[in-house]
């Protein structure tokens, strides 16, 4: 039995899957939606399996500075999002009119900056001839209204940019002496990008010209992805764009896979440093943090069927497993 089917039938809800399904008459839309989803996402998974990146033609990139700066995973009520393990303090701040960016969008965006901008090798980007075909590349269906995909984007697009990481971290020495240093990085020094205001009901509001649309991205943001990206795929990220939680562990663990050596317990603490700042502080917080990143990590589970983790007496276990998207041989 293949690891993707394996996964499947230890899921919730995959019973299904088995045999019975609920007739058709006792299922509500909100369940042929859920059932519509998952069967999607089965899907993806089997194809995954199937076929490398590379021969699906999905590979992708992220640079190594985003794998460690996550950005809030809902709407966060302040314009900065901190998280600190040991001496090391990370802080995305953002322009208060603009605010921080959140959810799974900057999370798709970013994927598509990093992989163009390494495949191209310059750091100016033109989104392409159309919107529908732009958010196509990004597993996104064009729709309008106030709610649409394309009012989303475009939010979330703008808080990206406007938006800046400060990493620094302070030391003391034998001698008493205390030394501090920092960098700041921005994904992108200017941008000029073009939207339709048209409702998802104008069949055309996802053909608008983007040919006038571009980012430039900063200097050490372009270094960060031309030097050493972690490699990506791009199915799994598209399987995972309901989950901004999932999406984060799927990038940190094909990189930190990419370099272990032996079993190693990341603890619960340092885990919630890493992406539990959107929970709330204390025993219950602890809880409700610990139970949806297991959740995300079983939907990471099926996408990357060669991932070896389990769940270790004070944290998460890592085990020496091979990296998603193996290091091209030379």
């Amino acid at each position: 039995m293949s690891a993707v089917p394996r996964l499947l039938a230890e899921a919730p809800g995959a019973s299904s899957l088995q045999g019975e399904e609920a007739p058709p008459e006792r299922c509500n839309a909100r369940e042929r939606r859920i059932r519509a989803n998952r069967d999607k996402f089965i899907a993806e998974c089997f194809a995954i399996e199937a076929e490398s990146a590379r021969e699906a033609g999905a590979l992708g990139y992220m640079a190594r500075v985003l794998v460690q700066a996550t950005m809030p995973h809902s709407k966060p009520d302040t314009n900065e999002y901190v998280r600190r393990n040991g001496n090391l303090t990370v802080a995305m701040t953002a322009v208060s009119e603009i605010g921080l960016p959140y959810g799974s969008y900057p999370r798709l965006l970013l994927a598509w900056l990093t992989t163009e901008a390494f495949l191209t090798q310059s750091p100016t980007l033109y989104l392409g001839e159309s919107l529908s075909a732009f958010m196509g590349k990004l597993g996104l269906l064009p729709t309008g209204g106030r709610w649409g995909t394309i009012p989303r984007l475009k939010e979330q697009a703008d808080r990206l940019f406007g938006s800046s990481v400060v990493a620094y971290e302070t030391h003391d020495d034998l001698g008493g002496r205390v030394r501090s240093r920092g960098s700041r990085i921005s994904v992108a020094d200017d941008w000029d990008l073009w939207w339709s205001p048209r409702c998802a009901s104008d069949t055309s509001a996802g053909q608008v010209s983007l040919f006038r649309s571009w980012v430039k991205l900063s200097d050490k943001f372009f270094n960060q992805v031309v030097d050493r990206p972690v490699p990506i795929d791009l199915r799994a990220i598209s399987a995972l764009k309901k989950s901004p939680l999932a999406l984060d562990l799927y990038v940190w663990l094909t990189y930190r896979m990419s370099y272990l050596k032996r079993p190693t317990e990341i603890r619960w603490e340092f885990l919630a440093m890493q992406f539990g700042a959107d929970y709330a502080e204390g025993a219950h917080g602890r809880r409700n943090f610990k139970a949806k990143l297991v959740g995300a990590l079983r939907k990471v589970e099926l996408v990357y069927s060669a991932l070896r983790v389990c769940e270790g007496e004070h944290g998460l276990v890592l085990l020496p497993s091979r990296t998603h998207v193996p290091p091209q041989l030379k």
